[in-house]
């Protein structure tokens, strides 16, 4: 697969080696991710009990390429609010897209109400 974003959805499932996670497995390494998704995993981790020392080096070791959040894309994400919040996205989801559309690249996710966004860059759905 071509350099990727990864959404943290597509992340989470290639950790728990949930259904589609193969897929999520050929972007690496490289595949790139933004701050924000970053620490939607961490935090999803830690909920689960999963020490700070491991979440660490299970996330540093895939190779992914991290991105800062910055001040040009938090207005992009922003602007990306009316056309996305039908289908119930947050600023995270918003945030990947918005680093696929920076980075000229697609973007892998497990939501399925990514489909048929429309908002500028090709989304892959991995189950």
């Amino acid at each position: 697969m071509a350099s990727v974003v990864l959404d943290a959805s597509a992340l989470l499932v290639l950790l728990h080696a949930e259904r589609g996670f193969e897929a999520v497995a050929a972007t690496l390494p490289g595949a790139a991710v933004s701050t924000v998704n970053l620490s939607e995993v961490v935090g999803k981790l830690a909920e689960r009990g999963m020490p700070p020392k491991l979440i660490r080096a299970a996330l540093l070791g895939l190779g992914l390429e991290i991105h800062p959040f910055d001040a040009e894309m938090a207005f992009v994400a922003g602007e990306l609010r009316p056309k996305t919040r039908a289908r119930g996205l947050s600023l995270g989801d918003r945030a990947c897209l918005t680093l696929g559309i920076f980075l000229s690249r697609p973007v892998v996710t497990a939501d399925r109400s990514w489909r048929n966004l429309g908002v500028g860059v090709k989304v892959t759905v991995v189950r």
